[in-house]
Parts: structure tokens; sequence; C-alpha cells
């Protein structure tokens, strides 16, 4: 019964986000979806893997950790939690895609580690467009200073923005916030910086991401809607 209810709720989230493309004149290929499994066992990746998803995001290194080695090879990580300096060596050769690097030093730890295993790191800026004090997150001003910064570490790649919107009642109310990511991102691609391309905007989550694809998302990361509500106790 519990694989039923996980394809089910994948479909739905896949009509969703094919409606949302429709709406904003997109083609579905441009957004990627990312089931974000925190919290979650490996039975459920799975049956979410054997739907045809290989984008997988997690929360927390351990939990990466833990799962990567229970999962089939292809599939491709995100880490999306806030990153510890401290943490970076255990996944950084692991992950495709560290989406919260949110400072010079983060960024700076993630080059020395890639630099140990000879590869490049793609990685997005975090920013914290609605400046909420208990989010991570460089301010949206200081953002474009920050790329340009780390643009000079050799084996990182800035691949483009992050961003975790308010938790809100109406999603509506975050369309200004996905707005902001975008033209942000305009801005900065605009500059054509040496080692930051642009082509990612990872922004919308289950109660907001069809705003944030009308907006220009390239990437969403949905969990609850997919996999349920999280199990905290674990």
């Amino acid at each position: 019964m519990r694989a039923e209810e996980l394809k089910a709720n994948l479909k739905s989230v896949e009509e969703r986000v094919s409606a949302a493309c429709a709406r904003a004149g997109r083609d579905r290929s441009e957004v990627t979806l990312i089931a974000v499994s925190k919290t979650k066992p490996i039975e459920d990746l799975q049956v979410i893997y054997d739907q045809g998803i290989r984008e997988f995001g997690e929360n927390k290194v351990q939990e990466l950790t833990g799962k990567i080695p229970e999962m089939a090879e292809d599939i491709n990580w995100h880490l999306i939690g806030h990153l510890q300096r401290n943490k970076v060596k255990y996944i950084v050769d692991k992950v495709k895609l560290i989406h919260s690097v949110d400072s010079y030093r983060l960024a700076e730890e993630i080059n020395i580690q890639a630099k140990k295993h000879g590869i490049i790191v793609p990685i997005l800026i975090e920013v914290n467009a609605a400046n909420e004090a208990t989010k991570f997150g460089v301010r949206l001003e200081e953002a474009k200073q920050l790329c340009e910064e780390i643009a000079h570490l050799e084996n990182v790649h800035i691949m483009g923005l992050m961003t975790i919107a308010p938790n809100v009642v109406v999603p509506e109310e975050n369309r200004a916030i996905f707005h902001k990511i975008k033209d942000l991102s305009v801005d900065i691609a605009s500059e054509n910086i040496d080692n930051i391309d642009m082509r990612i905007i990872s922004m919308g989550m289950t109660n907001d991401f069809e705003v944030a694809i009308e907006e220009g998302a390239t990437h969403v990361r949905v969990g609850t809607a997919i996999f349920g509500e999280r199990n905290y106790n674990i």
C-alpha cells in the first residue's frame, strides 16, 4: 500500500510540474525535480527510483553518506541542507551538486577537499532573499560579491543560485522572492565572470514549487508532496 501511495504522490507532483511549465511557456525538460528524501527509509527511495527518478536531495551529511551505498550508483545526490566545514570531506566527491554554499570559508574548504580528489565541485550560492534570521544564506545585496570572491577558487564551479523562501500558507506570497532571485541570476550572468555559470536556479519546495517554476526555477526540491510528512524522531 505504501508503494502505491508514493507512486500516486509522484505522479501528482509530476503533473503539477508539467502544468506549471505550461503556464510559464516553458518546456518540461527545463525543470529538474529533486526528490528530497530526508528522514525517509531506503524502501521509500527505491520506490521513487523505480519510477525513473534519479535526482535525490538530502539535508544532512550523515544521512546522505548512509544512503549512498544502499542505493543504485546512477543516482545524482544533492546536498541541500546547511553544510559545516568539518563535514565537507565526507561528501565532496559523492554529490552532484552542493546547493547551500553561503560563505567564502565554506567554498574554500570545498576547494581544499576537491583538490585532494582531483575534481571540480559544482556549487550553488545560497541566498537568503527574505533576510530571515532563522535561515542560512547570504543577503541578496551581498550575493554578487560573494560569487566574485569564490570564482577565484580553482576547484569549485559556481553553477547558479539557491534560495529557501519563507514558509507561507499562500504560495503566491513568495512570488516576489523568486522573482528577485531570477533577476539576481540574470544580473550576475550579464557580468560574464570567469568560473561563474548561472544556468541553475534552485528554488521552490512542496508548498510553492509551482510559483517558483513560473518565476524561472530550474530545480525544485520536493519532499513532503512525494514522501509524506517527515519523521523527526529518527
